[in-house]
């Protein structure tokens, strides 16, 4: 996908996606958003995925490490971790011509219902939305093709793992997980005092 370079008007370090969607929508920001996962900060693998907005409301996304579009893109954003964020405003013609591009399409509250968990965002969304974006039917293909994919899940998992190692040595609690808690004995009876 060919995004015109627009006009930044913000870049920053987030936890939470959640967050940059906000910010569009009380903005009405017409332009896109480009997030860079903490992966591709660490090893400048030019991961990056674009989000379009259209007075605030997500229009389409991409992700330029799979070439994949629409709630597909949606997926593979959801990693944990820091993003950096860049917004860009661009006129509503180049935004416009963006939009044709069907396959990138995503309803206006599934960012916000997948990315931040956030249903107050995702009502106030679909509240801004034009109404003749409500009819887009939801792709629930995307999430249950990420629950199926055990790899990716199993990749995350790990990185969680790693995350958690390296922050406990950070703070002096590596021994904590070295050892596993040991389970109650069954026949164990709790007594209160």
């Amino acid at each position: 996908m060919n995004v015109p370079r627009g006009r930044l008007v913000r870049s920053r370090v987030v936890d939470e996606p959640g967050t940059v969607l906000e910010a569009a929508l009380d903005d009405a920001l017409t332009g896109y958003a480009v997030f860079e996962p903490q992966d591709a900060l660490l090893f400048d693998d030019g991961a990056r995925c674009v989000v379009t907005f259209e007075t605030g409301v997500p229009v389409l996304v991409y992700d330029a490490a799979t070439d994949r579009g629409g709630p597909d893109a949606l997926a593979e954003m959801a990693s944990p971790g820091p993003s950096r964020v860049e917004l860009y405003e661009l006129s509503a013609r180049e935004v416009s011509d963006l939009h044709d591009q069907r396959t990138c399409r995503v309803p206006p509250a599934m960012p916000a219902e997948r990315l931040a968990g956030d249903p107050d965002l995702a009502a106030r969304t679909r509240e801004a939305a034009p109404d003749e974006r409500l009819d887009d039917a939801p792709a629930g293909s995307a999430v249950e093709a990420f629950l199926a994919d055990e790899a990716k899940i199993e990749a995350i998992r790990e990185q969680a793992r790693e995350e958690a190692q390296r922050r406990a040595t950070e703070w002096g609690l590596s021994d904590a997980l070295d050892d596993p808690p040991s389970e109650p004995d069954g026949d164990a009876e709790i007594r209160g005092s």
